[in-house]
């Protein structure tokens, strides 16, 4: 099973992680529709929905750059509309898109803790909802469609919540619609799923967070090769819904146990461990 001819509709996908997923799919001759901000380039913040659109046509696929705040159901509406327009349907989701302060209590103003609340939980939870008719289509169609959302697993432990409560209420917010829409969504065919890195991973967003060392992360490939193997998986099968997967250990059980090429320094061993994974 491949991706060719597959739709995937991919929030946050100028840059980074959500690029990497992109440009994987696009290898298959994939149809990525790119839903995010950023229109015009940033200077502190390298790419575009352009450049990314020009990057997944190069990489074999075909492309549909929207410019979409996934916090207006206006735009994710239209979006959905563009892209089944363009594609005649949804088959994959990834909701990638999302917003980080690593802040306490005191420090976090309540204008950041709800602009996380809505990108995470409620953008997770608004695409989904928005897509869900053509993912059912797929379904129909025996097209294999997934959810994939880019979540860790849910670890009720305090030390994953003091240091950034808002944060980390936000992002498990993003795992419990997994939670939720893996059960619900079964009995359509539909495969839901998350996927989390076990060490961080260099992308220009973590550039932005004072003290982080680039050197000791992966590189967003590794995120994009094991979403490769559960967006191929059978969406039917039940074993394959309902997952919260952490990235090695998924590469692991496909043979894939040399992740050195994923490695910003070839040699590193000492990586910065990610969040949540216990």
């Amino acid at each position: 099973m491949n991706l060719h001819g597959k739709t995937l509709f991919i929030t946050g996908a100028s840059r980074g992680i959500g690029l990497a997923i992109a440009t994987r799919a696009a290898r298959d001759g994939a149809n990525v529709v790119i839903a995010a901000k950023t229109s015009d380039p940033n200077p502190k913040l390298p790419g575009t929905i352009h450049s990314a659109a020009e990057e997944i046509r190069a990489a074999g696929g075909q492309a549909l750059p929207l410019q979409v705040d996934i916090r207006e159901e206006g735009q994710v509406l239209a979006a959905v509309k563009q892209a089944v327009e363009a594609f005649g349907g949804i088959d994959i989701l990834v909701n990638n898109a999302s917003a980080i302060s690593l802040t306490g209590t005191e420090q976090t103003p309540i204008k950041r803790y709800d602009l996380m609340n809505q990108i995470n939980a409620r953008g997770t939870f608004l695409c989904t909802q928005a897509c869900l008719p053509e993912l059912k289509k797929s379904a129909a169609a025996g097209r294999n469609p997934h959810v994939l959302t880019m979540s860790p697993p849910l670890s009720m432990k305090t030390r994953w919540f003091a240091p950034h409560t808002a944060y980390t209420m936000a992002k498990y917010g993003m795992s419990m619609c997994t939670l939720g829409h893996a059960g619900e969504f079964r009995q359509y065919g539909i495969a839901v799923n998350s996927l989390w890195p076990r060490t961080a991973i260099a992308t220009a967003a973590l550039q932005m967070i004072p003290g982080v060392d680039l050197a000791r992360c992966r590189k967003p490939e590794i995120l994009a090769d094991a979403a490769y193997f559960i967006l191929t998986s059978d969406a039917k099968d039940v074993a394959n819904s309902g997952n919260f997967f952490i990235d090695d250990e998924l590469l692991g059980r496909h043979g894939v146990t040399d992740l050195e090429r994923y490695s910003v320094t070839p040699g590193t061993r000492d990586f910065i461990p990610d969040f949540f994974v216990d």
